[in-house]
């Protein structure tokens, strides 16, 4: 039968895609999230997780959950301008500030809707943005709904960033984006430079702290506390879905600001609050953590197994320094078929391709957290040296 009209259109798109090997399927998981899932019927070790600290699964962390649900419902039903504002919430950003050593805090139903809205509040029409090629896409999103001009830094380069800086108008509203940890290739945003730029140039520095937070830093508060610039960096983002094994994510900054954010922040103010489960989850996260520094320890020391022996296979990671670990493919197909390789070796780490990374980078992400153990490292070394010889990789 002959076919029209947008399904038609559709479909060819999707063919398309096919043909460079860029469709994405679901790969969902019948356990809890943990160092082993249940997937397809058969236990698999799972180095996809950004459950970095295993508080996903960690019984307070439910019972708290459990509580918050019986007491105050499954959703919140409304937005947090209207009846939505629930004891977890406010609680949770209490503890948030604390934590962050700022005046205020501000959650949000999900990391992207955090950076959709927060950019755009910032900064407007007449403003400058400049920001790192390698952002997240809720950041480079955010940019582009936020009117501003928009330019692209190439990556961790601060010269690039400073000949933009100095090409500006005078005393034009400026402001720097970058993620703190990068998501794809694992690495840090060099911020002391960047804090050093934007005092010089009067400019605004904002930082999405998603995969820092909880695991970089002395206390686990971030890239901004792993360099020492927590008074220095005014506010910064950060999700609550990675290391605090919940959902949603958070604004940390002065008083003022949060105030701000309340009535400029269309994600803020025209979504329905979180449910009150996930605030209160994260919030005994935040306190296991605290109160078990060991299992920072635990992850650190198996991200240095896990690098090493990776690094002593002869794979190229890339240069990270977190337990974010990308071996280097290219080729799409190629990196499809290394991750099928290590399934069969009961390794879940999926290929990562275009347009999450860019062209001819396609990588297999590999992610480690304290809940793995040394028999589990040494068994995910032996699947990727059978899987990499197979693809011609090492």
């Amino acid at each position: 039968m002959f076919k029209v009209g947008p399904v038609h259109m559709f479909e060819k798109r999707f063919n398309e895609l096919a043909a460079r090997h860029l469709t994405r399927r679901l790969t969902p998981l019948h356990s809890g999230v943990g160092p082993v899932v249940e997937m397809a019927g058969r236990h698999i070790l799972l180095l996809a997780s950004n459950d970095y600290l295993g508080l996903a699964m960690h019984p307070e962390v439910i019972q708290s959950a459990i509580e918050a649900t019986q007491r105050f419902g499954a959703g919140a039903g409304a937005a947090r301008l209207i009846s939505g504002s629930l004891p977890p919430h406010q609680e949770l950003e209490s503890a948030l500030a604390q934590f962050k050593g700022t005046e205020a805090a501000l959650t949000f139903s999900s990391g992207y809707l955090a950076n959709i809205g927060t950019i755009p509040a910032l900064i407007g029409l007449g403003g400058l943005i400049l920001a790192d090629r390698l952002c997240h896409a809720s950041l480079i999103d955010g940019c582009r709904l936020s009117a501003a001009d928009f330019r692209i830094y190439r990556h961790n380069d601060t010269s690039h960033l400073q000949s933009l800086l100095a090409k500006r108008r005078r005393a034009r509203r400026t402001l720097i984006v970058t993620d703190g940890l990068f998501s794809m290739d694992g690495d840090l945003a060099p911020l002391p430079e960047l804090s050093r730029l934007a005092q010089d140039y009067e400019a605004d520095l904002y930082i999405d702290d998603a995969h820092g937070t909880g695991v970089m830093g002395p206390h686990g508060r971030g890239t901004a506390e792993h360099f020492g610039l927590d008074t220095q960096i005014p506010f910064q983002m950060g999700t609550l879905g990675k290391a605090f094994g919940s959902s949603g994510a958070y604004l940390a900054g002065p008083s003022t600001l949060i105030r701000y954010l309340m009535s400029t922040n269309r994600s803020f103010i025209f979504t329905t609050a979180p449910p009150p489960s996930s605030a209160a989850a994260v919030a005994t996260a935040l306190r296991v953590m605290q109160r078990e520094p060991e299992r920072r320890a635990r992850l650190w020391a198996n991200r240095e197994r896990l690098f090493s022996g990776l690094t002593q296979l002869g794979f190229s990671l890339s240069h990270s320094v977190s337990p974010i670990m990308p071996i280097l493919v290219g080729n799409a197909e190629t990196a499809l078929t290394f991750a099928e390789n290590l399934f069969a070796e009961g390794v879940y780490a999926p290929a990562i391709r275009p347009p999450t990374v860019p062209d001819a980078t396609s990588r297999i992400r590999v992610t480690v957290t304290s809940e793995h153990t040394p028999s589990h490292i040494d068994h995910a070394l032996t699947a990727f040296q059978r899987a990499g010889q197979s693809v011609g990789l090492i």
